[in-house]
């Protein structure tokens, strides 16, 4: 599905027109400004694009290449911008997709990818601010790039629900409860997927801080909004990942206190069974010299011995908490 928008004098001019004819209308130099928003876009479409825009060939060629880290590389007379979305769908599980754009000085031009991330607010946003078109292409990349971003701080917000729900948790299961665990290793890993798309966008946002002849002074507060709200997403998801290490740590402790609970109940036994086992040894000997042999309370003195001393260290090991 391709999306138009024609900007003009600072304001919206068109919502649709020929793809065809974008040559022609960036080439009559008046102050127009072209937003095309391609969604799952064909080969043909690519093609038709390229040859509109002027795309180079090798920026062209990235388009054909999925899972790109967020970046941005620059070629003649335009940008070409990876950015991508990540939010939680109905279940909490993330979604993941990808926008790659090309921003000249009069056009910008974003292809999503299946899942696609929704754009119409952005749109939206545009209509109601295209007096700030006046300032170039970098507006409405600005537009995109800070929907995104609100997605990731949205996203960051759940994280943290999440955390803390596993944080009351963490001493309310059983220790042996599996379920706990699994869901810090989700989350965890959650976060670290999140984490490889924000923080190569950093990177994005302040290369267009530092480049004037894309990013005229007007914008360069806008972006740098946007900078502030990607610093604090990463901010916030390394706090919900150190509070995420102190659970999975408190997890571990609770697992070798278990462990030692039962090590001492154990020991506590064996130490119970040893005496009856050693004065069994003892009188099982059957040397001929023995003077218990011949005796005729032995054999009731030592089971009285060892039921003695087996109840004299049980008693010892329950007042010391031991069993």
């Amino acid at each position: 599905m391709i999306t138009c928008r024609l900007y003009g004098d600072g304001a919206l001019l068109e919502r649709a027109f020929d793809p065809a004819l974008v040559s022609e209308m960036l080439a009559d130099g008046s102050s127009t400004r072209l937003w095309l928003d391609v969604e799952d876009p064909s080969s043909d479409e690519l093609a038709v694009i390229a040859e509109e825009f002027g795309l180079h060939p090798l920026a062209v060629e990235d388009t054909q290449h999925r899972d790109q880290r967020p970046k941005v590389e620059v070629f003649d007379g335009n940008a070409f911008v990876v950015v991508r979305p990540v939010w939680a769908d109905a279940q909490g599980r993330l979604v993941e997709s990808e926008i790659h754009a090309f921003i000249g000085p009069r056009s910008l031009v974003t292809l999503r990818y299946p899942p696609a991330f929704d754009l119409r607010e952005a749109y939206r946003r545009s209509d109601g601010s295209s007096a700030m078109t006046v300032e170039g292409a970098a507006f409405l990349l600005y537009l995109v790039v800070d929907e995104v971003v609100d997605e990731y701080l949205a996203l960051v917000d759940s994280f943290e629900d999440r955390a803390d729900d596993l944080e009351e948790q963490i001493f309310d299961v059983d220790p042996t409860g599996e379920e706990l665990q699994k869901e810090l290793f989700r989350l965890r890993r959650d976060l670290v997927r999140f984490r490889r798309h924000v923080m190569p966008l950093r990177r994005v946002i302040d290369f267009f801080l530092e480049r004037p002849e894309l990013v005229s002074a007007p914008l360069m507060p806008y972006f740098r909004d946007v900078a502030d709200h990607v610093v604090r997403s990463l901010e916030l998801t390394d706090n919900v990942r150190d509070l995420l290490t102190s659970l999975l740590e408190v997890r571990i402790a609770q697992a070798a206190n278990r462990l030692n609970e039962v090590m001492k109940k154990v020991t506590s036994w064996a130490a119970i069974i040893l005496l009856p086992t050693l004065i069994a040894g003892i009188y099982g000997m059957n040397f001929a010299n023995m003077p218990e042999l011949s005796w005729r309370v032995g054999y009731p003195f030592a089971l009285s011995l060892m039921a003695l001393t087996s109840f004299g260290l049980w008693w010892v090991f329950r007042k010391k908490d031991w069993l």
